[in-house]
């Protein structure tokens, strides 16, 4: 055990990491709410103790030297170890109590999160999440260096190393026009039916549209040259006639509840994404999201019944309404 005292204090490591992250001591000062001389010295003072310069001054912007990446890869797993420390006292005491800060994705959040809210709020009283919405790759990110305590999102994603627990599977259906004629289709579409249809995917980034254009790939379809940047979006370009496209039947009460869609499910295999709460392994953590976790997979049951009719009700809705009316 080290007997003399440290050189350095947790509050100058949080200090070099946010100018680090802004590149900025002005705003470094504003984001730690300290004054900006207060803060450069307290980080000259961490330069002098460990001998290495992290910044280079004078410019614009403050540049993070080549020894300063070494020095702050280590100082970065030294703050998330002192969080999960500040954790692990905390969880000793009510394990579901004080704040989460969880990660979600925006194929899910808008979808799931009004039902799930309200029951973590009733069954974890104590508990106060806060919620952020970003991409896979963000979310991991923001995980890996301890800014998130947990994320929900598809394991279908590069995920690294985590721990998990799933709270639902989540399958995908084809939504197409009224007036199209895949919408005329009897039962669960085949990838036959599938072949050379133009189908209206979202944008790089989302995890949804890798597993969307695998399945196109695999039935023959082709993408077309418009990439949405959200589920709402694909859905009204579909309803105006650009395209099919797939949707999470997760998102369909929303997107389709105006019925200016046709969904059809799709044939077995059909492709599906599984939905879960992730965080770093080793985490005080744990216990607390797996009982979280338990909750919204309550949510996400609550809400089957009725996501299970919503396909059969608005294709069939849909393609009443693409029939012409007869004249007497």
């Amino acid at each position: 055990m080290r007997a003399s005292p440290h050189p350095f204090t947790l509050r100058q490591l949080q200090y070099a990491e946010a100018v680090a992250d802004l590149k900025s001591f002005r705003r470094a000062a504003e984001r730690c709410h300290v004054s900006q001389p207060s803060l450069s010295a307290q980080v000259i003072q961490l330069e002098e103790h460990l001998g290495v310069r992290l910044f280079e001054r004078g410019g614009r912007k403050v540049l993070v030297t080549s020894a300063g990446e070494a020095v702050l890869a280590r100082l970065r797993r030294l703050l998330v170890e002192a969080d999960d420390l500040a954790d692990t006292a905390r969880q000793l005491g009510n394990p579901l109590s004080g704040t989460l800060r969880i990660g979600v994705i925006p194929t899910v959040s808008p979808y799931l999160l009004p039902d799930v809210v309200p029951a973590v709020r009733e069954r974890h009283p104590g508990l106060s999440v806060v919620w952020v919405e970003e991409k896979t790759e963000n979310l991991v990110a923001a995980l890996r260096e301890g800014k998130l305590d947990a994320a929900l999102l598809a394991l279908e994603a590069p995920l690294g190393d985590v721990e998990r627990e799933v709270v639902a599977e989540d399958p995908f259906v084809l939504a197409v026009p009224p007036g199209h004629a895949l919408a005329r289709g009897r039962g669960p579409a085949t990838p036959q039916e599938l072949r050379g249809a133009g189908f209206l995917l979202l944008d790089e980034g989302h995890c949804f549209r890798e597993q969307a254009l695998d399945y196109c790939s695999t039935a023959r379809a082709r993408e077309l040259d418009f990439r949405a940047t959200s589920l709402a979006t694909l859905a009204q370009m579909v309803a105006g006639g650009a395209g099919v496209t797939l949707l999470p039947r997760l998102a369909l009460p929303v997107e389709n509840r105006r019925s200016e869609l046709v969904a059809r499910r799709l044939a077995s295999p059909e492709p599906r994404r599984t939905l879960a709460i992730v965080w770093r392994p080793r985490s005080p953590l744990g216990a607390a999201l797996r009982q979280l976790a338990q909750t919204i997979r309550g949510a996400c049951r609550q809400i089957e019944p009725r996501l299970a009719r919503f396909v059969d009700a608005r294709a069939s809705r849909g393609a009443r309404r693409e029939r012409p009316a007869h004249r007497r």
